[in-house]
């Protein structure tokens, strides 16, 4: 006789609520500053160069940059085999991380991982098209500029930061799964 308890699927609701937003302003962002904005006159090619940039603020403009690699532009030797191995890569973890997303039981863990699965589905979706991510915000001060980055990255960022909060156990309120009653 098996006295093993089955193990219970969850529906991580949380998760990807956050993953479809994330994604969705992911697109959404990158339509209107690259197709909308960016884009020159008569060019229907992508990627594109531009040498445009706009200034919103003393320290960010919109800068165009196509990125064939990873997180500020590390591997990118643009070569097919880097691309498809990177872009594979991505692919495992986020299938990965998708599927961890079940076994999670704290609502903000798994709005992070919703926030991260949201935002590499949407790099990934440019390197599949394109080859290439769209990045397109630039911060920086004076002659420095921190690397071009778009919403993706920054929904990629935002999920690990709150994973590390977790593993800090900072806020306890926020990313500690309630404890069962049994």
């Amino acid at each position: 006789m098996n006295t093993a308890a089955p193990v219970r699927f969850r529906v991580p609701a949380l998760g990807i609520a956050a993953a479809a937003v994330a994604f969705g302003l992911d697109r959404l962002s990158k339509y209107i500053v690259v197709e909308r904005v960016m884009r020159p006159a008569g060019v229907t090619e992508t990627p594109f160069f531009t040498p445009k940039v706009i200034e919103l603020l003393p320290i960010f403009d919109l800068r165009m940059a196509w990125n064939p690699g990873i997180s500020f532009s590390l591997f990118n030797s643009g070569a097919a085999l880097t691309v498809n191995l990177l872009l594979t890569i991505q692919v495992a973890i986020t299938l990965g991380l998708t599927w961890y997303m079940t076994r999670l039981s704290g609502r903000w863990m798994q709005f992070a991982a919703g926030l991260i699965v949201g935002g590499a589905a949407g790099n990934i979706l440019d390197r599949v098209t394109v080859g290439a991510v769209a990045d397109f915000l630039d911060f920086h001060a004076g002659e420095w500029h921190f690397p071009t980055f778009n919403l993706a990255d920054s929904c990629i960022s935002i999920g690990v930061f709150l994973w590390l909060l977790d593993a800090m156990g900072l806020p306890p309120h926020l990313t500690r799964a309630a404890p069962h009653k049994d």
